[in-house]
């Protein structure tokens, strides 16, 4: 387990699933200047930032090449990074061919597996636990993904994925990724399903084999904060691609407590 000395004053951000580049260039550019907004928001008490995974709709790096665009968020990001503000990208479902650029470029620390952290309260001897992960196929069921996820995430699928022209496996991977988002599929995704939530469902599990005092996930896109056992949590981050509810939300930490707020920009 990681521990945090979180510094007097400063706060740890989380916020999950932008999902840049859906559905088109222009909506997804609005968001993006959004993001760059909250993040300039934090910027003077930020200690560190959780970007939980789908930071990307769809993200491949071969070994000359990266996506174009989403340069306004590479360089804020490289900016808080060279500012000393450490940040860690989970890498989700639609992000999940991140491999080193990011770390290489800019120092930022890139997840795929469940990573649990112990977070030290400044001038106390208190602290807490936090259990943090994307989320994409942890907990009960959903097996036809978890099947695809093994492909995906196999070497021989990246390596021939890698000989693949840009602009043909690009051009494949956003209709692949449209293809996922029509109207009926998305308002089945976004009900909440009671005690078929598999992600509250992984979360009790974890707590029976160890405690811990939150977890957070993003990935199903709904903003939810549930009891697990008597004295944990399970915060789900909802998203920032879909205008509704639950998005433009992140949470912080300061030490005491973990808010989930809305980000409204002025």
């Amino acid at each position: 387990m990681t521990t945090i000395h979180l510094q007097e004053g400063k706060k740890i951000y989380f916020a999950s699933d932008f999902h840049l580049g859906y559905p088109d260039h222009e909506t997804s550019l609005m968001r993006e200047r959004r993001i760059i907004a909250w993040l300039n928001k934090i910027q003077a008490d930020a200690q560190m930032i959780f970007l939980m995974g789908d930071v990307f709709d769809f993200w491949f790096e071969y070994k000359n090449v990266i996506p174009k665009g989403f340069v306004r968020l590479q360089g804020k990001l490289a900016e808080l990074s060279d500012a000393g503000i450490e940040i860690i990208m989970f890498r989700g479902n639609h992000d999940l061919w991140i491999f080193d650029y990011f770390q290489y470029e800019m120092g930022i620390k890139v997840l795929r597996e469940p990573t649990a952290y112990l977070i030290n309260t400044p001038n106390t001897e208190s602290s807490k636990t936090f259990y943090l992960a994307h989320g994409d196929g942890l907990g009960p069921g959903d097996y036809s993904y978890k099947f695809l996820k093994r492909i995906f995430e196999s070497k021989f699928c990246q390596w021939a994925f890698g000989w693949i022209h840009p602009q043909v496996g690009m051009t494949l991977a956003m209709a692949w990724s449209d293809s996922k988002k029509d109207e009926e599929r998305l308002k089945r995704e976004l009900q909440f399903r009671g005690d078929g939530e598999w992600l509250w469902a992984y979360s009790k599990e974890i707590e029976q084999q160890k405690h811990h005092d939150c977890y957070i996930f993003g990935h199903r896109h709904l903003r939810l904060d549930l009891k697990v056992g008597e004295s944990s949590r399970y915060v789900n981050l909802g998203q920032w691609c879909y205008d509704n509810e639950d998005s433009n939300h992140y949470a912080i930490y300061d030490g005491q407590s973990l808010d989930i707020v809305k980000f409204i920009q002025d």
